[in-house]
């Protein structure tokens, strides 16, 4: 699946070890350049990544939220704990919808 140990080895790639003369300075790389906001983030570039992890959080948010409501329907008071769980429930909805959403507008739809 991609990694290192399931490639066959190549004897011409194995390390040895580098000689230098210790006399002669290196140069140093310059500085790269900074990249631009669309390449840092991959849900910014994506439509289809943006509604798949958006719709799964919203839906998340809403089972977290449903089985902290269920023994409150059945007639139990609410414990801290049930409360605090269904503000997790709500915040991970709220954070789907932000990512449906895209509020600030860097996404833009990739044809």
């Amino acid at each position: 699946m991609g990694s290192f140990m399931s490639q066959p080895l190549d004897p011409g790639k194995v390390a040895g070890p580098e000689v230098t003369s210790p006399a002669i300075p290196t140069a140093t790389p310059a500085p790269a350049a900074s990249t631009s906001p669309a390449q840092t983030s991959l849900l910014s570039n994506c439509w289809s990544c943006r509604v798949l992890s958006g719709s799964g959080l919203i839906g998340a948010g809403g089972y977290v939220y449903w089985v902290a409501r269920k023994p409150m329907k059945l007639g139990y008071p609410p414990s801290p704990w049930t409360i605090t769980q269904m503000v997790i429930g709500i915040s991970i909805a709220c954070w789907g919808v932000v990512i449906l959403t895209d509020p600030k507008g860097k996404a833009y739809r990739v044809v």
